[in-house]
């Protein structure tokens, strides 16, 4: 992922409206930078100042550490590129982690990553924490030909889904109601729907009751977190 690197003071409130559609094609948004050198942030959405619930693209230089820290409210990400580093061991691209409420660590890369990460949006309590290298795992069929999915992280109790999805080349999903909404970034390849078209790199967040269905026409994979937007 490229593009320019800008120096200004980041915003407290974007697409917080969590009622609301969102989206963003990342590759237009500049890279802001940290407090930590060497590490830049493409916001997504966010409520709060430095602290803040958040879902950003974040890009950390080759070599650059980030100061150890607490995850208050929790941390999930998605490892696009490169290699994500901490305490507990090396992520690789397509690896996805949850740590929950009261966890800490003090990451690093050492050949440089970037990362879909969510700040501070987790349940309080009774989580473990996990990491799925999705690139260990098989491809399941999805609801219809050319449609697979890997499950990353399933909680029955709050109806939170995360998973990988794929879609063949001339794929069309049916519409579909998206019951507790969904948020879906693009990681390679291009989709549309009635709304319009999504290439690498787009974030689109779909609000409760909110209805599509998805088709591509070059085949794509997509990271999906569906139910955990529940009015």
């Amino acid at each position: 992922m490229k593009g320019p690197s800008v120096s200004y003071e980041q915003p407290t409130i974007l697409h917080a409206d969590l009622s609301r559609r969102a989206v963003v094609d990342t590759n237009d948004l500049p890279w802001v930078p940290s407090p930590q050198a060497g590490i830049e942030r493409r916001m997504l959405d966010r409520d709060g100042g430095e602290v803040a619930r958040a879902t950003s693209i974040v890009r950390f230089a080759a070599g650059h550490t980030f100061p150890k820290h607490q995850h208050g409210g929790g941390e999930e990400f998605f490892v696009l590129e490169g290699t994500f580093s901490d305490q507990d061991g090396d992520a690789s691209a397509g690896t996805y982690v949850r740590n929950p409420p009261g966890t800490h660590h003090a990451p690093w890369s050492d050949e440089g990553c970037t990362i879909l990460v969510k700040l501070r949006q987790m349940r309080p309590a009774g989580e473990l924490q996990l990491v799925i290298d999705s690139s260990a795992t098989e491809w399941q069929t999805g609801v219809i030909t050319g449609h697979w999915t890997k499950s990353l992280f399933t909680a029955q109790a709050w109806l939170e889904n995360v998973s990988l999805e794929k879609l063949d080349p001339g794929t069309q999903v049916p519409a579909y109601l998206c019951e507790g909404g969904e948020e879906i970034f693009v990681v390679d390849g291009s989709f549309a729907d009635d709304h319009g078209s999504y290439a690498a790199g787009v974030w689109q967040r779909n609000p409760h009751g909110f209805s599509h269905g998805l088709r591509s026409d070059t085949g794509c994979t997509l990271w999906v977190k569906r139910g955990h937007l529940s009015p």
